[in-house]
């Protein structure tokens, strides 16, 4: 079961940012001892992998936090973030970590479900940020888009991170997370609704 908590916080994090989990499955494989990514996986942990993410998530990082170029962003990310969630997912719900003690048992038969599991919830995350960000970006022209991005970068970071160390308090945070989401979303649309 913890296979799963680990892998859905990964998955929802690479909805918000595509290459921060994927970047920390990549840096955390090659450095600490107690998280051992499946075969299938482990070219996260090669340097080459790792430089190239890291280059991903500086021009990410950069795009996201400039109003309108934010919303072109989350379209050329449609396919980038649920797939990120498909390898996330599907490397967190096998992979060996403190917690996980039997990788991949929940899911030995079919290895393609955590992918798909994975694409889902990203996919999920990604289109929740692509909708809210256009309203949010309208009714506040455009100042929220720094800010808005920084928390889903944090966010994305910390989701990342407590889903391989403590998966049940990553769970906590995920839905943390989808509440402000929520909230954040109906404030947007209240105040574009004063604002017209």
């Amino acid at each position: 079961m913890l296979e799963v908590l680990t892998g859905s916080g990964l998955a929802v994090a690479a909805g918000l940012n595509a290459y921060i989990p994927l970047l920390v499955l990549g840096v955390a494989g090659r450095t600490l001892d107690f998280v051992e990514l499946p075969s299938a996986w482990v070219w996260l942990e090669n340097p080459w992998v790792i430089a190239i993410l890291g280059v991903l998530l500086v021009v990410e990082v950069i795009a996201d936090k400039v109003p309108m170029v934010d919303s072109i962003n989350d379209w050329l990310q449609t396919i980038v973030r649920p797939a990120a969630g498909g390898i996330a997912f599907g490397t967190g719900a096998a992979s060996e970590t403190a917690v996980v003690t039997d990788p991949a048992s929940f899911f030995s038969s079919s290895a393609w479900v955590p992918v798909v599991i994975g694409i889902i919830l990203a996919l999920g995350t990604h289109a929740t940020k692509m909708a809210a960000r256009p309203v949010l970006n309208a009714a506040t022209a455009g100042v929220a888009a720094p800010v808005v991005s920084t928390v889903e970068d944090i966010s994305s970071v910390v989701l990342s991170l407590l889903a391989l160390i403590v998966p049940v308090i990553g769970t906590i945070a995920l839905a943390g997370l989808i509440a402000l989401l929520v909230v954040r979303v109906r404030r947007a649309r209240r105040l574009k609704a004063r604002i017209s």
